[in-house]
C-alpha cells in the first residue's frame, strides 16, 4: 500500500513469504503501476535465488552439485552459485572457519536430533566431520566451476543466502530507479539509500531486551541467536547453531546483532560472531573494518556483553 511520499514519490510496502521468512520490501516510487511492477520483479528474483540455492530442495542447483561431491569432478555453476560460494570461501578464511558453508552434514545432523530428541553418536558426528571443510571446496575462476573434494559433503548456505538475496534484490531495484529502498527479510534489513529528503532510515537494532535506534543507509543489519530450536542431552541445552569445528550445537546461548556494509556479510557475520563468541570475535571483527556488533553471551548463570556500535 502507498503512503504520501517526497516530491512525486510515494512510499510502498510489499510483502510475501519466501525463503522460509517474510520478506517485506519497503521503497520509494512514482506511481502505483511501476512500484507494482517492481515488487513483482525483486520477488520474482528471490524466488529464482531460492531454486538455485535451497537445500530443502531435491532438484535445487546447490544440492545437485553437493551430490557430485568426491568425484573428482569440476562442475560448471551458475553466475549466482559461483559468486555466493567465492563470498563464503573468503568469509570462512577471514573468520578462521567459524563460518562455513560446508556445514551441511552435521547441520542435517543436528536437525534430525533435535526433531527425535537424541543426542547424535560419536561414530555419527565423526562421519559428518569428515565431510566439513572449506578448504574442500575449489573454485575455478575462468570456468566458473567447482569441485567438492571430500565425498558426503553437503553444502548449506542458510547463513548467508538471505543476505545475498536481498542485496541482489535491491540491485535489482536500483536497476529500475527505485533507490530508496528496505528489505526486512525476517528481522534481518538490508538498506540502499534513505527515504527522499532524509539522511537515513532509523533501524532499531539489539542484543535481548535492550535496543538502540540508529540511522543507517546502504547497510546490512543481521540477527543471529535466540530461538526454541535446541535440544537437551544430560542437563546441557545445545543451540540449533553448530561449530563447524567440534560438529556440536553451542552450549552458550548467544544473542548476536552485526551492521555491516551490506546484507550478505551482515548475514555471514552474524553467524561466525555467534559460533566464534567473544573472545574469538574479538580477533574475528579485526578483519573486517566498519562492521559493528552487540553480542550477548550467557554461559553457566552470567552473561557478558560486547558492543561496539556507536
Amino acid at each position: 500500500m502507498p503512503t504520501s511520499g517526497f516530491g512525486q514519490e510515494k512510499r510502498y510496502e510489499f510483502e510475501k513469504g519466501l525463503m522460509g521468512s517474510p520478506f517485506r520490501l519497503v521503497f520509494y516510487a512514482k506511481n502505483d503501476s511501476v512500484a507494482d511492477e517492481a515488487a513483482h520483479r525483486a520477488f520474482g528474483r528471490i524466488e529464482q535465488l531460492n531454486d538455485l540455492l535451497s537445500d530443502y530442495r531435491d532438484g535445487s542447483e546447490i544440492n545437485r552439485l553437493s551430490a557430485t561431491s568426491g568425484s573428482g569432478q569440476w562442475i560448471a555453476v551458475s553466475d549466482d552459485l559461483f559468486r555466493i560460494l567465492s563470498i563464503s570461501k573468503k568469509v570462512s578464511r577471514r573468520t578462521g572457519g567459524t563460518f562455513d558453508v560446508t556445514i551441511g552434514p552435521v547441520v542435517q545432523l543436528w536437525r534430525r536430533a533435535i526433531r527425535r530428541n537424541e543426542f547424535p553418536t560419536e561414530a555419527e558426528l565423526k562421519v559428518a566431520r569428515r565431510a566439513v571443510g572449506y578448504r574442500f571446496v575449489k573454485l575455478r575462476c575462468r570456468s566458473q566451476s567447482v569441485r567438492l573434494i571430500r565425498s558426503g559433503m553437503r553444502l548449506d548456505v542458510g547463513g548467508i543466502g538471505k543476505g545475498y538475496a536481498a542485496d541482489e534484490a535491491v540491485k535489482l531495484l536500483e536497476n529500475l530507479g527505485i533507490t530508496s529502498v528496505l528489505i526486512d527479510a525476517g528481522g534481518d534489513i538490508t538498506l540502499a539509500q534513505p527515504p527522499p529528503g532524509r539522511k537515513a532510515w532509523e533501524i532499531s537494532v539489539g542484543s535481548g531486551d535492550s535496543t538502540v535506534s540508529m540511522p543507517l543507509a546502504q547497510a546490512g543489519v543481521a540477527t543471529s541467536g535466540a530461538t526454541y530450536r535446541y535440544l537437551e542431552h544430560e542437563g546441557v541445552r545445545y543451540s540449533h547453531i553448530v561449530d563447524p569445528e567440534t560438529g556440536v550445537g553451542l552450549r552458550f546461548h548467544v544473542r548476536t546483532t552485526v551492521i555491516a556494509p551490506n546484507g550478505t556479510l551482515a548475514d555471514a557475520l552474524a553467524t561466525a560472531v555467534s559460533v566464534g563468541g567473544i573472545r574469538r570475535s574479538r580477533k574475528i571483527l579485526r578483519r573486517f573494518p566498519g562492521v559493528q556488533v552487540w553480542l550477548l553471551e550467557t554461559e553457566g548463570g552470567k552473561t557478558r556483553e560486547w558492543r561496539t556500535l556507536e
